[in-house]
């Protein structure tokens, strides 16, 4: 069924840069049509800042249930019911024509709010397992866009909404697609990116050191290490790479990661929505340690479907030791054709042009293009999940 192109979309979203990234890069294609967008997200959200201040930013209540003794539960149904009185309100005074809900809870109340006055919802799903609050909300939505080809715990009643449009990236990020992986040969330097989410992974400072320290001293020699270190250990990490001859820069948060990504022959990282589909984007080879107390397991489904295409491999976090990793390693680096396979398939597995295509969806632009029905709820993602 065709739309008049909306004139204002109301987006749902807050909470971590997973849900906040990819809203901000819809926000940057539908301003770019000529569109008006608001955001609505909770009184934690810090918004799209200076980037985009065209899009107003507005603030509700709203809490999360799990994980919450009974009395906390009931405190968060309270903001909760307040919230969803709080967006129905704006909704009204800002004429949305449109609510896209990006997941987690303080989008709840605006995309209840957004169905119960009969406005088109569509739902943007960022992880491979479709999220707690996108499965509560998934009934009242008209399209689910996914990010995955396959996505676990959709409803069987919900898989014809479905459309795969992958998941937005910066602009910046999108750009490294079309720029060629430099192949390493015998001599090159070799980039590797360490990178553990915004708020790093305490693991990969133990870890990643103690592995590339067993290295021969031929390969550390040629390598650059740029690693993201949380939580005041950067003068220790860097300590242990000084004495093992190996150059790095280790940071808290690097504000330059489209450079590193794009410089980068190889990345371990974790596997949340955004590592992924940034890797894939860029087209660049990642070696993934999904965070195993991620809800649902999620990381893992991700990573997986990664791997699955070629474009990376898996290393679970109780097998994510030293020993393990410096001969993952040693055989990549030795073969460099197998880093430049991986780039190629991450590459063909990316979409850089997300952004364009969940912006159809919302402007009901799709014409049923992408899949849906078995490719994303299909058994091989229940099995995946």
């Amino acid at each position: 069924m065709s739309h008049a192109t909306p004139g204002r979309i109301v987006l749902a979203a807050g909470g971590t840069g997973g849900h906040m990234f990819p809203a901000q890069a819809l926000a940057r294609e539908l301003l770019g049509r000529g569109l008006t967008v608001a955001l609505i997200t909770d009184h934690r959200g810090g918004g799209f800042g200076p980037d985009l201040p065209q899009v107003e930013t507005h603030r509700i209540s709203a809490a999360g249930l799990a994980g919450r003794g009974l009395l906390g539960k009931l405190r968060g149904i309270l903001k909760l019911g307040l919230g969803l009185v709080q967006a129905r309100r704006l909704l009204k005074a800002l004429g949305g024509e449109v609510v896209v809900g990006f997941g987690g809870y303080p989008s709840v109340p605006t995309v209840l709010a957004g169905a119960s006055l009969g406005l088109r919802v569509v739902l943007h799903e960022q992880n491979a397992v479709l999220g707690r609050a996108n499965r509560l909300l998934a009934a009242r939505a008209d399209t689910i866009a996914t990010s995955f080809d396959r996505v676990a715990a959709i409803a069987e009643a919900d898989r014809a909404k479905v459309r795969l449009t992958g998941n937005p990236v910066r602009p910046a990020i999108a750009a490294l697609g079309r720029r060629p992986y430099a192949v390493p040969d015998g001599n090159d330097v070799l980039r590797l990116l360490v990178i553990g989410g915004s708020q790093g992974a305490t693991v990969f400072n133990e870890v990643v050191p103690a592995a590339l320290c067993r290295l021969s001293e031929p390969l550390r020699r040629r390598l650059e290490v740029s690693q993201q270190v949380p939580g005041g250990a950067i003068e220790e990490v860097a300590a242990r790479y000084r004495n093992c001859g190996i150059a790095c820069e280790p940071k808290v948060f690097f504000d330059d990661m489209p450079v590193r990504l794009g410089a980068a022959h190889l990345v371990i990282g974790r596997a949340g929505a955004s590592t992924v589909a940034e890797l894939t984007a860029a087209g660049r080879p990642g070696l993934l340690v999904p965070y195993p107390s991620a809800t649902d397991d999620h990381q893992t489904a991700n990573a997986q479907c990664l791997a699955e295409a070629g474009g990376g491999w898996v290393m679970p976090q109780p097998s994510f030791t030293a020993e393990r990793l410096a001969e993952r390693l040693e055989a990549l680096f030795a073969n460099p054709a197998l880093l430049a396979r991986a780039s190629r398939c991450a590459q063909a597995y990316g979409r850089d042009q997300a952004a364009a295509a969940l912006a159809d969806v919302v402007c009901a632009r799709d014409n049923h293009n992408g899949s849906h029905g078995d490719d994303a709820g299909s058994d091989r993602g229940e099995a995946a999940a």
